[in-house]
């Protein structure tokens, strides 16, 4: 690991700028230029087509629908929509891309010149200027087998899968991030998940960060003031969750401090990210666009959304993450701390559904936070991928607001739903756990307790009301849980005569 500065004394002593690129998957139901599926898995080389391959004679048509999600997501930045914009070949060795080029956008992207606003921890927001989205095609994946890590360096041989070459992508480009100082970790996770927020929202992209579906490019540079000329940046590539974002910043601005503070000097490069440690490593030194020799790609023809289209596409946008978050927090009553966990659980959407599927906020907030949570850690799934709905969490929450079971037969019910034993009424019936409310079956289960806990009684009767707790205790345990735990007091004072 290399020699790093203390945090402390790196924003201190320097002034810290970013620079992020993310690149968001469209959730198209075909590539950016030719028919082959677009879907996550399947066997490797299933999803191509000749197009796909880059073979002889095969001639790139654009998806429709992928320019329609850029513009969209142009819109939602608060961009300019070129009227006129072509694509462009970027030039590289792709071995993950049999063309040997990348079909990209270079200096006439779709959109240009935004802002997107990020709410911090505090409630604060911090304004991010957007230079750039434009639309390109994804490479393939490169499998390296008997390196360490899974890279290149020491592997056996590498294995080609070109399911994912030609993926719709659009990579969103910001300007220079300045003013962020200390908080500059913070400021560049909550920008990523801003925007990722906002995919989901459009309907654009699955958006799911462990798919690869969302990656962001990290640029990190430091100055000694907010008035030097910038510095030489490093850009550690392909860094796919909320914290690694934060932790590949820190370092870097850790790593960066400790050489320029010993006079050295950063050299500009891409790094790797080591979720692990939260460290980077040296990949290789950067190019400039010119060493990707662009130039306009002569099989396809320009792109150029009518205004009006552009109107309507403006028009049909929902509402956006932070000012929808802003409105649930006040309306669901959450403190500022709750809704700070919710959305970093990922868990605002879901339960915005159990709510509308007529849950009151807070016992959505206690079952998504609470048991679907620590179930979800165990099965080390996220909270969408539980098998079990909105819909059923609604059904599960009326049964207990109806009375025919309690919390703790509600744990029950929920474990046979992820069992996929059927529905939580199914389940309640299949499994015997209804609330026994019947006064015969519980007078004689409560008579069993009295007499077992001739000393209880004698308490109860001698004024000490609370001792009742043991017998209840008694009774709800002779009944496997499913007594009205409140009708069982009554009987309880009514046979004691208290």
């Amino acid at each position: 690991m290399s020699e790093l500065m203390d945090y402390a004394d790196v924003t201190a002593n320097f002034d810290p700028v970013l620079g992020i690129e993310v690149h968001v998957e469209l959730g198209t139901k075909t590539k950016m230029f030719d028919a082959a599926p677009n879907a996550f898995g399947g066997d490797p080389n299933t999803y191509v087509t000749p197009v796909s391959l880059g073979l002889p004679g095969c001639l790139p048509v654009v998806n429709h629908t992928a320019v329609e999600y850029a513009i969209k997501i142009g819109l939602a930045l608060n961009c300019e929509i070129a009227e006129y914009c072509r694509f462009a070949r970027k030039n590289y060795f792709y071995p993950d891309l049999t063309k040997a080029f990348q079909t990209s956008q270079f200096d006439e992207p779709i959109a240009h010149d935004g802002y997107v606003d990020v709410e911090l921890e505090d409630g604060s927001l911090f304004r991010v200027q957007i230079e750039r989205a434009h639309m390109e095609e994804d490479a393939g994946k490169n499998t390296h087998v008997g390196g360490a890590e899974g890279r290149i360096h020491g592997a056996d041989y590498s294995l080609v899968d070109y399911n994912r070459a030609g993926v719709p992508l659009v990579e969103i480009v910001t300007r220079p991030i300045e003013g962020a100082g200390e908080r500059a970790p913070e400021v560049a996770a909550a920008y990523v998940q801003t925007l990722r927020d906002i995919f989901r929202a459009l309907g654009v992209s699955e958006a799911r960060m462990e798919r690869g579906n969302v990656r962001a490019d990290i640029n990190v540079s430091l100055r000694d003031t907010p008035e030097s000329p910038l510095g030489v940046r490093t850009e550690t590539k392909n860094v796919n969750s909320f914290r690694g974002i934060a932790s590949a910043v820190r370092y870097e601005m850790q790593r960066q401090g400790a050489i320029l503070s010993a006079g050295g000097s950063v050299n500009q490069e891409t790094r790797h990210f080591h979720e692990e440690d939260g460290s980077t490593s040296q990949g290789r030194d950067k190019s400039d666009a010119e060493d990707y020799r662009y130039f306009p790609e002569p099989d396809l023809v320009p792109v150029a959304p009518s205004r009006d289209w552009v109107e309507e596409l403006r028009a049909s946008l929902p509402e956006l993450p932070v000012a929808k978050r802003r409105r649930l927090r006040e309306e669901w009553g959450y403190a500022d701390m709750e809704m700070r966990d919710v959305i970093n659980a990922g868990a605002l959407e879901i339960i915005e559904a159990t709510v509308e599927a007529g849950v009151d906020p807070a016992s959505a907030r206690k079952w998504w936070m609470g048991e679907l949570s620590r179930r979800a850690k165990e099965r080390e799934l996220s909270l969408e991928d539980m098998p079990v709905t909105p819909a059923q969490i609604a059904e599960l929450q009326g049964l207990i607001d109806s009375g025919r079971i309690n919390d703790k037969l509600a744990r029950q019910v929920l474990e046979g739903v992820l069992a996929g034993e059927g529905s939580p009424t199914e389940v309640v019936e299949a499994r015997g756990l209804e609330v026994v409310s019947d006064d015969g079956a519980l007078s004689k289960a409560v008579q069993d307790a009295l007499d077992a806990n001739p000393d209880v009684v004698e308490k109860i009767k001698g004024g000490k009301v609370a001792a009742a707790g043991a017998l209840v205790g008694a009774v709800m345990k002779a009944t496997r849980g499913q007594a009205d735990a409140a009708r069982v007091r009554e009987l309880i004072m009514e046979m004691v005569g208290a």
